[in-house]
């Protein structure tokens, strides 16, 4: 491809009653002023129930794609955690939003896939913090130090996280066999005594046949910062009110580059849809028992795209480690990692030791 990828762009949007900046607002999904509380709409806004153009896949994989699907960013990777951040223009140095380490940017660019899609962030930093907060509260033996970090109220950062997503039409034949259950009776002894049982066998019978599927946004994460256990405990993601890109939606958060790229997502996207295949040869096969020998799948229509999916972070140092907490943007789900007060458990351990104490003593008397 001869194309070049379109310049890094500054995305600044000034307010039009006093010039500062705006910010996206969750609450009105406007641009909204903190200056002076002016409200502007974002042009083209509510097109999620109008689908997004996807990409074809063979054109991305092959690096073929058009001049106006790329960009070119500032992008460093955290030496902590591996994070891609990205900076904007004019900007040298920042901290990572994933892990609080200090991120001083190179000076070269990076060659991006654009992102097709957002999903605006629908909670407020006011209410996933809340959400963090009940979610802390209900841990046990955590240390004071990790419930003062939510009374506290620190900030949590608002953080657009790459996805891609997948779709593909697949017609797959397959061999196996089918197996159904029958039971024979048997005399076994038991105690000296003969004693008749039932016993369950299997009689399989060759099976072949064909199952079609179209998977529609097979979602990967194209994040390497964040946990995939507790990225994958957000979901599920309300894909089906994905906004088109448009910068202002970012207007007010960070977005992290991706770090997967294009080939390695779909190698995972397609283990997602080889084991939903799977299932379908064994409901397509029948019987009690399913033996699966081969499936050949054709791949048809295949095509993907770059989305960004809202998650509010707030990552906290504990005794020398980084503990990281993740807010669905969307639903306020929470996940995260955390550590326990050594402390705390002592206090428990001696604590019941003395309740076992107390109770054996009392038990010891009355006998």
């Amino acid at each position: 491809m001869t194309d070049t990828p379109a310049p890094l762009a500054e995305h600044r949007f000034p307010c039009d009653t006093c010039g500062s900046d705006l910010r996206y607002d969750p609450d009105t999904a406007l641009l909204k002023c903190d200056h002076c509380g002016n409200t502007e709409p974002i042009e083209g806004s509510g097109r999620h129930l109008q689908p997004i153009a996807e990409l074809d896949l063979r054109d991305g994989l092959s690096a073929d794609l058009a001049q106006a699907d790329m960009e070119e960013t500032r992008v460093t990777q955290c030496p902590n955690c591996a994070a891609q951040v990205e900076f904007a223009e004019g900007k040298h140095a920042t901290e990572c939003a994933f892990c609080a380490t200090p991120v001083v940017v190179d000076t070269g660019l990076n060659r991006h896939i654009k992102p097709r899609g957002v999903l605006p962030f629908a909670l407020t930093e006011e209410v996933a913090r809340g959400a963090m907060t009940d979610w802390l509260g209900s841990l046990w033996f955590a240390p004071n130090g990790l419930q003062d970090y939510a009374r506290k109220g620190r900030k949590m950062q608002g953080i657009y996280v790459p996805y891609w997503t997948f779709d593909a039409d697949t017609r797959s034949s397959y061999r196996g066999e089918r197996g159904t259950v029958y039971y024979v009776t048997v005399t076994v002894m038991r105690d000296g005594k003969p004693q008749r049982k039932q016993v369950p066998k299997v009689r399989w019978r060759p099976a072949s046949g064909r199952v079609a599927r179209f998977f529609d946004d097979v979602l990967v994460l194209a994040s390497t910062s964040l946990p995939k256990r507790y990225t994958d405990a957000l979901e599920p993601w309300d894909l089906s009110a994905l906004e088109p890109y448009a910068p202002e939606f970012l207007a007010g958060f960070r977005a992290e580059a991706y770090g997967v790229s294009l080939d390695e997502g779909f190698t995972e996207a397609r283990a997602k849809m080889d084991r939903v295949i799977e299932r379908d040869v064994k409901f397509d096969i029948g019987g009690d028992r399913q033996r699966i020998h081969h499936i050949d799948t054709d791949l048809s229509d295949l095509t993907f795209k770059h989305v960004l999916l809202p998650v509010w972070l707030a990552a906290y140092k504990y005794r020398g480690k980084t503990y990281r907490f993740v807010v669905n943007g969307r639903t306020g789900r929470v996940e995260g990692e955390r550590p326990y007060s050594a402390i705390k458990i002592t206090i428990a351990v001696i604590l019941g030791l003395i309740a076992a104490g107390i109770a054996g003593y009392f038990m010891a008397q009355n006998q």
